[in-house]
């Protein structure tokens, strides 16, 4: 809603390709706890995000995970420089820190507004 572009990585390797080689340092990076999921960027061009981007963007990686149907997800961001990928990690597997934990619950509706740009 406030004009951020938000990225979404729907298989392992469009996830590694998103978080490892697309997204800028200082951009933001989504993924629900502990289940299988999307990675979400956010990307911020080094600006400050507001509360609903990043309700939005948490809402996006709990849409595309495991907890589709669940409510109060939680969803972890960090900055993209906190994300790393292990030595022979699988495609998609990365670990994390500096990190803060949003909770949401994904809303079929809100991801149709998002991916339609309004």
């Amino acid at each position: 809603s406030g004009g951020f572009r938000v990225l979404v990585g729907r298989n392992n390797r469009q996830n590694d390709k998103l978080t490892l080689k697309d997204a800028d340092y200082r951009d933001l990076w989504f993924h629900v706890q502990k289940l299988h999921g999307s990675h979400v960027i956010l990307c911020t061009n080094g600006g400050e995000p507001g509360d609903q981007d990043i309700t939005e963007a948490a809402s996006l990686a709990a849409y595309y995970s495991q907890a589709k149907d669940s409510a109060n997800v939680p969803v972890d961001c960090t900055q993209v420089k906190y994300v790393k990928k292990p030595a022979g990690a699988r495609p998609g597997m990365v670990i994390y820190t500096t990190y803060r934990t949003v909770n949401v619950t994904p809303e079929e509706d809100l991801v149709k507004r998002l991916q339609a740009g309004k």
